[in-house]
């Protein structure tokens, strides 16, 4: 999870650190970039010189080091939901967990942030100025190196937005990418996390995301949800092939071609019964899900 006082210290994420002194007001820790100070409030065990404690390091006000035994809302390289704070002409201060709060330069930001609301943020480190930062400029600031991806992985995602197109995710804290509302059969707010599939690698190295396992899994998967879907229901469901788009989504939670495809597998397998206004399952041909 960190590392030692031997390697370099890494600004905005946890290190192992080892105390060099004892002060009245708290520990000196090793680095190497100089002892760094750990306050005394944050000490809550009898540490003795020599032992080795993980800890968060950051710069404080003054941009000194200081170790904390905080949890902050996030560290370097992390995608999180903040809340504004408060609101300059340089920037906004997010809640970050930690005393100091964490900065999004005005120049960092997407669009203009209020008091109070949540914003996705990417946890950033200056080299320069060795401080720590925030971004909520998302897309700009993901890997744009795809190349360790392939059509069909499955990767975890994060929403952040939606447009008139398309709702955008960050991909394995890491990638940004898109679910086309076309093609998404489930209701996803900002804030939401979930699983999905790769389904296209661009040329412009963008990253066209699906809800649904590509190829036949996807079929396999839809037939699954329409079995547990029935079973909940007590067996019968008002849906066939001529009901409408919109009524399939509502219910299944998928595309209208997809309900056709898993019906129809389910019905040559002898478990659904097509009725004139439904579809019903065989009783003894409910099966385990």
């Amino acid at each position: 999870m960190g590392n030692d006082s031997k390697n370099m210290l890494e600004i905005g994420k946890f290190n192992d650190l080892i105390v060099d002194k004892k002060v009245e007001f708290g520990l000196y820790l090793q680095s190497d970039q100089g002892n760094i100070l750990l306050p005394k409030k944050y000490i809550s065990e009898n540490v003795s010189i020599g032992d080795t404690l993980n800890v968060f390091v950051y710069t404080d006000s003054e941009d000194r080091l200081v170790a904390t035994t905080l949890e902050p809302n996030g560290v370097v390289g992390d995608f999180v939901f903040l809340e504004a704070k408060d609101v300059a002409s340089f920037g906004t201060f997010m809640d970050w967990g930690l005393e100091k709060d964490l900065l999004v330069p005005k120049m960092e930001q997407q669009d203009r942030m209020v008091p109070s609301k949540k914003y996705l943020t990417k946890i950033c480190f200056d080299d320069t100025t060795d401080r720590v930062y925030g971004t909520t400029k998302i897309s700009a600031n993901c890997d744009k190196d795809i190349t360790d991806l392939k059509v069909g992985q499955k990767v975890d995602l994060l929403i952040y937005s939606r447009t008139t197109i398309g709702i955008n995710a960050v991909i394995n804290n890491r990638y940004s990418g898109m679910l086309y509302i076309n093609e998404t059969y489930q209701d996803l707010s900002i804030g939401d996390t979930c699983t999905a599939y790769i389904m296209r690698l661009r040329g412009d190295k963008k990253i066209d995301l699906t809800l649904k396992k590509p190829g036949y899994d996807s079929v396999k998967g839809s037939a699954k949800t329409i079995v547990s879907i029935l079973q909940k229901a007590g067996g019968f469901i008002p849906c066939h092939d001529k009901s409408s788009p919109q009524e399939i989504k509502k219910v299944f939670s998928m595309s209208k071609k997809e309900f056709k495809r898993a019906v129809g597998g389910l019905f040559k397998k002898g478990v659904l019964e097509l009725k004139k206004n439904g579809i019903c399952l065989k009783q003894n041909k409910w099966p385990e899900i």
